[in-house]
């Protein structure tokens, strides 16, 4: 069967109605580039596939040496006895053994637990308190809002030495106050539940602006409609700040209840300032002393830096449980919601 083939002006044949194998048609696009053309699409792959990590390496980086590698390096030495300038001698667990019999590290396990019921619970529910007030159209709203996040700009050597001085045995103004009022001198420094007291009284006016301003950012974004209904039923602030209020940012105290936990196992800086120069043993009678304070007296006092590593690890467990309730409850309020929801 004769094929034909329409000619062109010149009366040659169309490129298409070459034949394939003569070499004069366009490269077909499988055709792999050579040259400058290959280096180019081996350059571009390269920087589609690699540059993003280069981005990225940094951060992994930086958490290898100063995150991952102590962590592990201090599980290490929590196996070992170590002293300072000495050889490491395997101990197993040895030093958790030990833990469990000092008396010294479950005083401290309980000092810690008790200036953070005292220091948080206080914390929270005055924070609650200035989130519901500044929620509401105050004048002069702005300058409350810096003014409560001023003592968390603070300095923690700052504020501890101010109220170091005002909660003095001596000439301290709330002895003072005390006195006018016709009560006798407390021991702040030297008994244990009044210098736990002020410890508590330090963290609480530290962090409590900061954790007001986490409430009100969600209090913000709370629906209008559900306070306006509210109203509508006759409710008060005061009923509109428990019905609808509290429930709609519970997400948002549960978060901050595991954060101040958190920053409470792990105090240091306030107990130590406060103490001046027993400040690390916790008082003249380990008092205050808390499980950050033992571990620095056993790393770097006595030396021992086998038992202080075995101590962090030990607040890390702590951690971790604290993390895991959070998220048992967390999902039990969105198992909850999700019921609530679909029964309606």
């Amino acid at each position: 069967m004769a094929t034909s083939v329409r000619a062109t002006g010149d009366g040659s044949a169309p490129p298409a109605a070459q034949a394939p194998g003569s070499g004069a048609g366009p490269r077909s696009p499988r055709q792999r580039p050579s040259g400058r053309s290959g280096w180019r699409s081996t350059l571009y792959r390269l920087d589609l596939k690699a540059v993003p990590y280069v981005f990225i390496a940094p951060f992994f980086l930086t958490f290898a040496a100063f995150g991952l590698f102590p962590l592990v390096y201090t599980g290490w030495l929590s196996l070992h006895r170590v002293e300072l300038g000495g050889d490491a001698q395997w101990r197993g667990l040895g030093n958790y053994s030990a833990l469990a019999t000092s008396e010294f590290f479950w005083n401290a396990l309980a000092n810690t637990f008790t200036i953070g019921v005292i220091s948080t619970v206080p914390q929270l529910l005055m924070a609650l308190c200035l989130a519901h007030l500044l929620n509401y159209r105050l004048r002069g709203r702005g300058f409350f809002r810096v003014a409560i996040l001023a003592p968390y700009a603070t300095s923690i050597a700052a504020a501890t030495l101010v109220f170091a001085q005002l909660f003095n045995t001596d000439y301290g103004l709330i002895n003072t106050v005390l006195g006018w009022l016709g009560f006798d001198p407390v021991a702040w420094e030297s008994s244990k539940w009044p210098a736990q007291i002020a410890i508590s009284v330090i963290v609480t006016w530290r962090w409590t602006g900061y954790n007001a301003l986490i409430y009100l950012a969600a209090m913000q974004a709370v629906p209008q409609d559900l306070y306006e209904a509210a109203a509508l039923d006759g409710a008060s602030r005061l009923r509109q700040f428990l019905s609808v209020t509290i429930p709609s940012i519970r997400p948002t105290i549960l978060f901050t209840v595991v954060v101040s936990t958190i920053g409470a196992t792990q105090l240091f800086g306030e107990p130590m300032l406060f103490g001046g120069s027993v400040g690390i043993s916790g008082g003249s009678g380990n008092q205050f002393q808390t499980l950050s304070l033992l571990m620095y007296e056993k790393g770097w006092v006595t030396g021992a830096l086998g038992q202080a590593s075995a101590i962090a690890w030990v607040m890390l467990l702590l951690l971790l449980i604290i993390g895991g309730i959070q998220a048992l409850v967390s999902r039990s309020h969105r198992s909850r919601n999700r019921r609530t929801k679909a029964g309606s």
